[in-house]
C-alpha cells in the first residue's frame, strides 16, 4: 500500500510569522483519516519568518525531531539546554515527564523545518535534548539514520521509541532501496526535488504513506533531498 498525500491536500494555517502545513491532524486541523501513521503522530512543515518563533511552552511524553531545511532554529529549555541547529542538521527533544522549551528563528532569513513527533515506547522519564550535524555529502545516494531508537543505528541521535528518522540526498536518476520490516510503516517526504516511490510520483513536500510492503525503491526524478520515518 503506497498512498500519495499531495502538499495541496495538507491542513494548516498561516499565522503571519508562521506558515504551518500539517501532514496529520494538529492544532485546528482535524482529519480522522490522518491522525497518525503507526507511532508517527505529527509531521509539520513550518516556515518561520526572521526574528520570530515559538515562545516557551510545555510538552511531555513525545519524541520531537526537528529537521532544519533552510536557515537555523535556536532551542532553549528549562533544563538549561540551549543550541542553534542549522540547515541539514537535526535536533531531538525527548519530552519525557515534562519539559518547557522555546524555538526561535533568530536569523535574518526565513527558516524552514520539518518537525516530527513520534510516540515514545514508554511514558515518563527524564527529559533530554541533543543536536548533531549531518553533512549532506555523507547521505549522498543512501539513507543515513538521523535519529533512532532501534539497534544498529550508531551515530544517530537517540530517541525513546521503536522508530528511526532517515535522510538521503539523491542525484537525478539515482535509485535507493529501503527494506521495511513486517508490520512496520514508513512515511516519506521529499524536502526538495521530486521522486518516484514504486511508480508513485511525489513532488517536493508531498507525503507518501507506505505499509504492507517489503523493500521499496525510491528514484529521484531530479536532484532531491528525502526524509523518511520508519515506525511500528
Amino acid at each position: 500500500m503506497i498512498e500519495l498525500r499531495p502538499f495541496d491536500s495538507l491542513g494548516g494555517e498561516n499565522h503571519g510569522w508562521l506558515d504551518a502545513k500539517h501532514h496529520f491532524s494538529f492544532a485546528n486541523y482535524r482529519d480522522a483519516g490522518r491522525m497518525n501513521w503507526g507511532a508517527l503522530r505529527v509531521w509539520n512543515d513550518d516556515t518561520i519568518e526572521p526574528n520570530t518563533g515559538f515562545p516557551p511552552h510545555p510538552h511531555r511524553d513525545m519524541e520531537i525531531i526537528t529537521y532544519v531545511r533552510e536557515g537555523a532554529i535556536t532551542h532553549e529549555d528549562n533544563l538549561g539546554n540551549k543550541g542553534r541547529t542549522e540547515a541539514g542538521d537535526v535536533q531531538v527533544m525527548s519530552a519525557g515527564s515534562g519539559v518547557r522549551h522555546s524555538e526561535y528563528n533568530r536569523e535574518n532569513v526565513t527558516t524552514k523545518i520539518f518537525q516530527i513527533w513520534i510516540l515514545p515506547t514508554e511514558t515518563g522519564g527524564q527529559p533530554s535534548w541533543g543536536a548533531k550535524p549531518f553533512p549532506k555529502g555523507d547521505r549522498s545516494g543512501r539513507f543515513v539514520s538521523l535519529a533512532s531508537g532501534l539497534p544498529g543505528d550508531a551515530g544517530a541521535l537517540p530517541i525513546r521509541t521503536n522508530a528511526r528518522v532517515l535522510g538521503a540526498t539523491l542525484k537525478a536518476g539515482e535509485t535507493v532501496e529501503y527494506a521495511l520490516g513486517a508490520e512496520r510503516r514508513a512515511y516519506l517526504v521529499p524536502a526538495t526535488g521530486s521522486v518516484q516511490v514504486e511508480g508513485v510520483t511525489a513532488l517536493a513536500r508531498d507525503g507518501v504513506a507506505i505499509a504492507d510492503v517489503g523493500a521499496f525503491a525510491i528514484t529521484a526524478l531530479e536532484d532531491s533531498e528525502v526524509v523518511l520515518v520508519d515506525a511500528a
